[in-house]
């Protein structure tokens, strides 16, 4: 049996529904936690986004040993960790709205971020077990069960909102641990082999040759530029719409085209990589990235705010995709571990940065600038991507001594 040219699909398929399960909670969490941070502030409201900065940063200090410890337990055990952590996340944000808590919001959002710590391996899970040239492909598919998340995230916020009156947002939490149970069913069904005591045995490069690889430089500037400018505008889009006079269900609707246009493209994410080569595909994402920044600049109308999120959506998917594809090209089994924890460490490192840097700009210098700061990092991106091109292209024509 075969599921979009992938034999034997299992780990794939119940990779990408866990995947998606996951996607609901951060969509959830984009749509709601900017907004509840804000109502449980008081006249300052300049830490908005601090608990979206908190959640980055659990990804980025966790991400490192979550690799390390299902190199050593397996993607099954590591994977049911992440899960628990999940749970743990939706039931101490309960708490917080309750207790009216900010602080309490801020570590329920920690344990979030270590959650996804875990869950954002998934991709890496999928290509380990498939074939080199099927792992574009794989990878792909695992995103594609964000599409899930795109539809029933933001949606199950919008119905769970008002469910714990007077305390809003409460029934939004109640579902973040809802979901994270289905992923922690999901992933107990899983059946990925682990390294062979050879593979362990024989450690790899040190990793100050690895990072030096041109391939290893594109990979994770693509990653952490296409992720970094993508958080950047989401974080405060629901702020930015909430100054422009919008409601919480319009802020919902423009998150759930956001999500769905992130996942969506993952149809054929992988085949276009196959066909036209990764380089092409992450070079677009830049573009397209780089177009969400001037729609946003073009206007404050419900459909600029739609549009720009929807292209940065897209964007994100052909430079995060495209990355994590380009990455899997630089490392053997042995050094899987290390390469994917340090960039996905990079990556979230930047994100966190971006989600904290999100609310600061929106409330002291404005949308405006939040979309400038977007222009220079994907011009960054696109010049690596034809940089390597060139790289590439010039080994394949240089003549043989």
């Amino acid at each position: 049996m075969t599921f979009f040219g992938i034999p034997n699909p299992r780990n794939v398929a119940l990779l990408a529904f866990s995947q998606g399960f996951f996607m609901c909670v951060q969509s959830m969490a984009i749509a709601t936690t900017p907004l509840a941070g804000y109502a449980l502030l008081g006249v300052d409201k300049t830490l908005s986004t601090f608990p979206l900065f908190l959640n980055h940063a659990g990804v980025m200090m966790t991400t490192i040993p979550a690799s390390f410890l299902m190199a050593r337990i397996g993607r099954r055990g590591g994977f049911s960790v992440g899960a628990m952590c999940g749970i743990t996340s939706g039931l101490i944000s309960l708490a917080a709205i309750f207790l009216q808590s900010f602080v309490l919001l801020c570590v329920g959002s920690l344990f979030q971020g270590m959650a996804a710590a875990f869950a954002w391996y998934f991709r890496f899970a999928a290509a380990d077990a498939t074939e080199p040239e099927l792992r574009p492909k794989a990878i792909s598919l695992v995103m594609l069960g964000g599409v899930i998340a795109g539809f029933l995230g933001p949606q199950t916020a919008k119905w769970s909102v008002h469910w714990l009156d007077p305390f809003v947002f409460g029934g939004v939490y109640v579902m973040v641990a809802v979901y994270s149970a289905f992923v922690l069913v999901l992933v107990q069904g899983l059946r990925i082999p682990g390294l062979t005591a050879a593979e362990k045995a024989q450690g790899g490069r040190p990793m100050r040759q690895i990072v030096r690889q041109p391939a290893y430089i594109v990979a994770l500037t693509s990653s952490m530029f296409g992720y970094g400018v993508m958080t950047l505008v989401m974080s405060a889009t629901p702020l930015a719409m909430l100054a422009c006079g919008f409601e919480f269900q319009d802020s919902a609707t423009v998150i759930q085209a956001h999500v769905i246009a992130m996942f969506l493209p993952s149809f054929f994410t992988g085949h276009l990589i196959a066909r036209f080569g990764v380089l092409p595909i992450i070079a677009t994402g830049a573009l397209i990235q780089m177009a969400c920044a001037i729609i946003n600049l073009a206007g404050i109308a419900f459909w600029n705010f739609f549009l720009a999120n929807a292209l940065v959506g897209l964007g994100w998917n052909f430079t995060f995709v495209g990355g994590t594809s380009l990455l899997t090209t630089t490392y053997t089994p042995a050094e899987r571990a290390k390469v994917q924890a340090s960039h996905d460490f990079a990556v979230y490192g930047t994100t966190a940065t971006a989600a904290g840097l999100s609310g600061v700009l929106q409330a002291n210098v404005g949308w405006t600038v939040v979309n400038l700061a977007a222009l220079p990092m994907m011009g960054v991106v696109l010049l690596g991507a034809l940089w390597l091109s060139r790289t590439e292209s010039g080994r394949a024509t240089a003549p043989v001594s």
